[in-house]
């Protein structure tokens, strides 16, 4: 084994957090300088090494771009449209007070499947105040519960980019994804609610020192449009690429031969355009040609960053499967141990620290996957358990250098400190929760 692989790869690292935290770089642009160190120090030559960052980069976009751009497009229109708001406000009307919590925590997770996180706490923010006035509870219950249902499905439910790549990088069906993403998401994040509204309970907040004591409800109202979507409309953008996907999925386990139609329906990239389509036919209501065409213009605009960077981390991946390093961190996982248990720890582990140094979920789960991307084969496990790992790890440690965490701590009247104990403890609780069901998942059903 070459040894010095391991080096220039921490070297490489070390480069792309150097660009990052100390020259503020762009995160694409630090992962391409650390790919070309990589390169060049591996012996893959200047000519390879540049090739293989654009192919690393265009083969992950073939999968993912698409399908990303056709998601966002889809969630800004349901946002645009006042549709997210109608989910949000009906279910949480139709839930009693006692279950109010856990209503507000699905719902975030809910709009976070085709919403930006962002989004989905600017959607739920007047509410979450609204229901924390309407059952006497502190601010902190219900800001966590959209903290931890937004973030359970912004990290492990497809179409978003993370869990839409995982499928890509570790080769596996998109529909065994969504399936585990959605139910093994949505049952951690409400765990993580119970365990997180426990604490609360026990004095675990400080409102002196953990809130700022400003007023943010009547900053941040929804825009109230004249002819919002029906419930029923609203949820037809979301539930109808999901239905697609796995129609393909189950018929493909249960027939021999899938008929071409399915296949060609249940495809990502056309099950998201027909979402997209949807999405478009459901906000006529409530807006016109114009409107929906610059809602869609804007989706792009926070679409492309999120392409960049992820393609970037297929670039870096890339060089790093050209180095043949992850067939050696596989074989050396191997020879160390056969459990696909310590597999999944190393995985979690790698993937929380790129979240620490990084901020950036999405570098740190891409970048994790990729070199951890020979080793499920290699111990015998199911890829989609490896994904749920490296996705629980880089949903684990959130803090200040993270956008999300600003969002979430700023729009809630939070200070660091109370953002420390709402966002990053939050899904701290849901990534610990979620890698514990991927272990049990692995031993279960390995293969």
């Amino acid at each position: 084994m070459n040894i010095m692989v391991f080096v220039w790869l921490v070297v490489a690292i070390a480069i792309i957090l150097f660009a990052i935290l100390k020259l503020k770089l762009n995160p694409a642009i630090a992962l391409v300088l650390g790919s070309i160190f990589m390169g060049l120090a591996s012996g893959l030559g200047a000519s390879n090494t540049i090739t293989t960052i654009g192919s690393g980069f265009g083969n992950l976009m073939t999968g993912i771009a698409l399908p990303v751009g056709f998601g966002v497009i889809l969630g800004q229109l349901l946002s645009d449209s006042g549709g997210a708001k109608v989910i949000a406000t009906t279910m949480i009307q139709k839930t009693s007070e006692k279950y109010a919590l856990y209503a507000l925590g699905i719902t975030a997770f809910l709009l976070s499947v085709p919403v930006f996180y962002d989004v989905t706490f600017v959607i739920l923010i007047p509410l979450a105040i609204a229901v924390s006035r309407q059952i006497h509870k502190p601010l902190p219950y219900t800001v966590g519960a959209m903290i931890i249902g937004a973030g359970a499905a912004h990290t492990l439910a497809p179409p978003t980019p993370n869990p839409l790549a995982a499928a890509e990088i570790l080769h596996f069906d998109l529909g065994v994804m969504v399936i585990v993403g959605i139910v093994l998401g949505l049952v951690a994040a409400m765990i993580a609610m119970k365990i997180y509204f426990t604490l609360l309970d026990k004095g675990f907040w400080n409102k002196e020192k953990d809130e700022t004591g400003v007023e943010v409800y009547e900053e941040h109202t929804a825009e109230v449009r004249k002819a919002e979507p029906t419930f029923f409309m609203s949820m037809i953008p979301i539930l109808l690429p999901v239905v697609l996907i796995l129609v393909g999925t189950v018929m493909d386990a249960v027939l021999e031969e899938v008929p071409e139609a399915v296949i060609f329906l249940s495809n990502k990239t056309t099950a998201l355009l027909l979402g997209a389509l949807s999405a478009y036919a459901i906000s006529a209501r409530a807006m016109n040609k114009e409107e929906r065409d610059q809602s869609a213009t804007e989706a792009l605009k926070s679409c492309g960053i999120v392409l960049l960077i992820t393609g970037a981390g297929g670039s870096f991946g890339a060089i790093i499967s050209a180095t043949g390093m992850a067939d050696m961190l596989a074989d050396t996982i191997q020879n160390i141990s056969a459990s696909p248990i310590v597999a999944l720890l190393i995985a979690f582990v790698i993937a929380a620290l790129f979240r620490v140094a990084l901020g950036s979920g999405t570098v740190a789960s891409i970048t994790t996957m990729t070199i951890m991307a020979s080793v499920p084969a290699a111990v015998g496990m199911h890829p989609v358990w490896m994904a749920i790992a490296c996705l629980s790890g880089s949903l684990s440690c959130g803090h200040v250098n993270d956008s999300g965490f600003w969002v979430s701590t700023n729009l809630s009247g939070f200070t660091i400190t109370g953002g420390l104990k709402s966002y990053t403890l939050g899904n701290a609780i849901t990534a610990v929760i979620a890698m514990l069901f991927a272990i049990v998942g692995c031993l279960v059903i390995p293969i």
